[in-house]
Parts: C-alpha cells; sequence; structure tokens
C-alpha cells in the first residue's frame, strides 16, 4: 500500500474542481506550504552553516508558486517577470545544485525540469513522481513497502543505487474524471 505524503503531512491530492488553465487546490496547497518549507529551509541552512542566498531562496520561492515543473529558463523567466534581473541560466542551475542537494528541490529527468519539496525527506529515501501528461500538475509519495521492495531487488542485483527516483507519466485523478 503507498503512503503518500499527504497522509503524513498536508494534504496532497490532485482531485480538484478547476478549468485546465484555471488555479487550482493542489497547486494553491503547494503553494501554501511554501512560507513553512522556506523557513525549514533556513533554519536548515543556519544549523549547518550554510547559506541559503537571496538567489537560492528566489528560485526556491518560485518553484513553490507552482506545482508544475519548471525549467531552469522557466524559473528565470518567472523571476524576470517579477521585476529580479534577468539571471544567467548557469546562476540558476548551481542553486538548483545547492537545493537539490539539501533536499529542497527535485529534479524530474523525464523533464529535464525541478520542483519544490515541502517535506524534506531523508536523503536516500525512494520518491515517486505521478505526472500528470495533461495538466502537468505532479504529486510526491513514498511507500515503505516500494522502499523495502526496491531495496531487496538491488540487493539481489549487488546493485548500489545513487538515486531513488521513480517518475510515473500518467493522468491525474482530476484530468481522468474530465476524460469521463
Amino acid at each position: 500500500m503507498a503512503v503518500s505524503h499527504s497522509t503524513l503531512h498536508a494534504p496532497h491530492s490532485h482531485p480538484h474542481d478547476h478549468a485546465v488553465g484555471e488555479a487550482c487546490a493542489h497547486g494553491e496547497a503547494h503553494a501554501a506550504r511554501a512560507p513553512e518549507a522556506l523557513a525549514a529551509a533556513e533554519k536548515h541552512c543556519a544549523e549547518r552553516g550554510l547559506r541559503l542566498t537571496p538567489i537560492r531562496k528566489q528560485v526556491l520561492q518560485t518553484l513553490y508558486a507552482t506545482h508544475h515543473p519548471m525549467s531552469a529558463y522557466d524559473v528565470i523567466d518567472s523571476l524576470n517577470a517579477a521585476g529580479i534581473k534577468k539571471l544567467a541560466p548557469v546562476t540558476v542551475y548551481r542553486a538548483m545544485d545547492f537545493l537539490i542537494g539539501e533536499g529542497f528541490v527535485h529534479r524530474l529527468a523525464s523533464r529535464n525540469a525541478f520542483i519544490a519539496c515541502p517535506f524534506h525527506h531523508a536523503r536516500g529515501d525512494l520518491v515517486v513522481f505521478m505526472i500528470c501528461e495533461k495538466c502537468s500538475g505532479v504529486d510526491e509519495v513514498t511507500s515503505e513497502p516500494l522502499t523495502r521492495a526496491l531495496a531487496a531487488i538491488t540487493e539481489d542485483h549487488h546493485f548500489t543505487p545513487h538515486a531513488r527516483v521513480i517518475e510515473l507519466q500518467g493522468l491525474c485523478a482530476h484530468c481522468r474524471l474530465e476524460e469521463k
């Protein structure tokens, strides 16, 4: 049985009422977690003697503004639209590297894009991303049984994973309902 972060943390499901392109409750819930997650990121950095620089913080805030994955160029465009001087892509990628390294952001390989992670789970936790092909919304879940099963498989094959991420493509609950 999968355990979603919605079970462990704030509501994080995707059944919501909106027309495609309108604001959605899922996105609003993601954004609503931003202040607490940003405060936790600042605390985490302070406790470890790390700097959550203004650029890193702006990038993280931008990612919290949506539950859609964003490329570095999307982040640059969003920051520019907010009146922040245009950043070089390398600057955003460096910020992303830091944010990923500290567990504040995930990279979705299939999209070459990034999404904020308010859950700050342990390094090495298996994370499953369910990416909607229609609305581009992303749900993040973890599952202890799946984690144990994957650990058994990798152990049986004498394989040491460096990243424990699964990306599933499909339709979220809302978009599935729209298709019926």
